[in-house]
């Protein structure tokens, strides 16, 4: 049975509990009577009555009546409804919902944002993982070897993820650590590690990727100079643990320009 055909069905018990509790009180009369002051400690008249606002001192049975249904029909409903609408709860609204020690907001926009529905990561023969986060503009050139490409860039140390910084923390930004805010170099002639590059492969101007590059290759691009260096002293100390654990680096990459060999950045 489905989410939906199991609604339809409950909301179909509810009305019939409902109808059924209306029928009794206009055609099934009520024998009437009367409570007496005992030392039982029974409820006497007035203080049955005067809790629903009845200013006589004997029972209303045709309150009485109205009152019982009410309660049957309330209590039905209220047992045959959807559990959504019992709990009032709208679940997809928690989509959104901030999460616990996330002081930045980070953790909640990275949430959002697998919502959006990115596109799933590919995994390279050589172990790097890439997201597409955007697909870039149609038509345009695409980055392959040769090619020499301009470039937005932050980089992060998967291995020092906290609660405010669930990717990792940030050893490398263009914005902080270069006067550009890019970085400009060829495909293929070595001055950044060839794992970054093999994820940037196909890429369109103004296209954004996450690559993941695994620690093995890290420690080998350290080993050549290809990892762009800190200036500030927060990412040198972030970037000097780094090689201490596991050295996994995630980058993110905004393209700016590309030129594939007209000596035109576009």
């Amino acid at each position: 049975i489905t989410s939906n055909s199991m609604k339809r069905f409950e909301l179909q018990l509810a009305t019939i509990a409902v109808t059924t509790a209306v029928f009794i009180s206009k055609f099934i009369p009520i024998t009437s009577f009367t409570l007496r002051t005992t030392s039982f400690g029974i409820r006497k008249p007035v203080e049955w009555i005067e809790e629903y606002g009845v200013s006589t001192t004997e029972p209303n049975t045709s309150l009485s009546r109205r009152i019982f249904v009410s309660q049957v029909a309330g209590s039905g409903a209220i047992l045959f409804l959807p559990r959504d609408a019992v709990a009032g709860i709208d679940v997809s609204s928690l989509n959104n919902a901030p999460l616990d020690g996330d002081a930045t907001g980070a953790a909640t926009r990275l949430k959002q944002l697998q919502a959006q529905g990115l596109s799933s990561p590919k995994t390279l023969q050589s172990g790097v993982i890439y997201t597409e986060i955007r697909s870039g503009k149609d038509g345009s050139k695409f980055v392959k070897k040769g090619s020499t490409v301009c470039a937005e860039m932050s980089i992060r140390c998967k291995s020092f993820a906290t609660a405010d910084e669930p990717g990792g923390l940030k050893y490398f930004s263009t914005e902080q650590d270069t006067d550009s805010n890019e970085l400009t170099w060829q495909i293929g002639s070595g001055d950044f590690p060839k794992g970054l590059e093999e994820g940037m492969m196909g890429m369109q101007l103004n296209a954004a990727r996450r690559i993941e590059v695994p620690s093995q290759q890290v420690f080998a691009a350290r080993n050549v100079g290809q990892l762009p260096k800190a200036k500030n002293e927060e990412g040198k100390r972030i970037y000097d643990n780094l090689f201490k654990t596991d050295a996994t680096l995630t980058f993110d990459v905004f393209l700016t320009a590309i030129d594939q060999g007209g000596n035109k950045l576009i």
